[in-house]
């Protein structure tokens, strides 16, 4: 007997869908998302008129709660860090000291939260095609390499994202740099980490709205991809505005580099919110 025949969507080589008919007849379909955050997929048995979800046994279901809380509360204080750096370096004393002290430790905030994600979709439960209907918890894993996989990649843009950033702000602490010195080593790996950011938030979208362009306002999935993407604009908005320019060593517009900085975080802050809702 030939495999059973399977319907896949998505864009390139990613596939974020997949609908099968289970040996037993009806129909089972894996959404990329729903299986990795909510730990489900949807099955219609033979004769019936709808859907069901089938969800991910108790131990997928504990890692997926626990992992979720976990990135969500980091992205959350990691703005809020971000934000309040901002604010001090807009309104406060004027020592660059300690708006980049409050900046490293929302730094370290968003790189938990970068990789807890990362472990999110690496230990997420895995669909059986062709098989049955149901997930299959896997044994945990700390790392994997899987860049075929739109969310692999996106969540790996993400915390590749955050350990540049990292750069930027420990960067940031050193003394008597020269114009050309601060943009290298400060200003370059902002702006890498801001595309970084923006890479993640493309492949959310290719991953939630199947390759195709949407908008699914009663998708909470969709908001989180939404507002998270708004936020790395901002993120990008404040880089480029925090350009030196070697002719006078002042920034491009320092307002807007704090600004679109303090907006952004918040912008993070608001997804890791929502993101607490979106568990199984």
């Amino acid at each position: 007997m030939g495999q059973p025949e399977q319907r896949a969507e998505g864009a390139g080589p990613f596939t974020t869908r997949l609908t099968w008919h289970p040996p037993a007849g009806g129909t089972a379909v894996w959404e990329s998302r729903l299986a990795r955050r909510r730990g489900v997929l949807a099955v219609r048995p033979p004769g019936a008129a709808t859907s069901r979800h089938t969800r991910a046994d108790a131990v997928a279901v504990a890692r997926l709660r626990r992992l979720n809380a976990v990135a969500a509360l980091a992205f959350v204080i990691g703005g809020f860090l971000f934000a309040a750096g901002a604010a001090v370096a807009q309104y406060g004393s004027g020592d660059a000291t300690e708006s980049a002290s409050i900046y490293f430790v929302g730094g370290l905030f968003f790189n938990t939260g970068g990789y807890v994600s990362l472990l999110q979709v690496i230990n997420a439960p895995r669909h059986v095609a062709g098989g049955e209907g149901r997930l299959v918890t896997r044994r945990w894993r700390w790392w994997s390499y899987e860049p075929t996989r739109v969310d692999w990649l996106g969540t790996f843009a993400l915390f590749a994202g955050t350990l540049v950033f990292a750069v930027n702000l420990l960067d940031s602490f050193l003394k008597g740099l020269s114009v050309q010195q601060v943009d290298r080593l400060i200003w370059t790996p902002d702006v890498i980490g801001c595309l970084l950011f923006l890479v993640s938030g493309h492949l959310g979208f290719v991953e939630i709205c199947h390759g195709r362009p949407c908008v699914r306002s009663r998708s909470l999935g969709w908001w989180i991809v939404a507002v998270n993407q708004i936020g790395s604009v901002l993120f990008m908005v404040s880089a480029l505005a925090a350009f030196t320019r070697p002719a006078t060593g002042g920034m491009v517009d320092t307002g807007l580099a704090n600004w679109g900085t303090l907006a952004g975080a918040l912008c993070f802050s608001l997804a890791g919110l929502l993101q607490l809702r979106e568990h199984p």
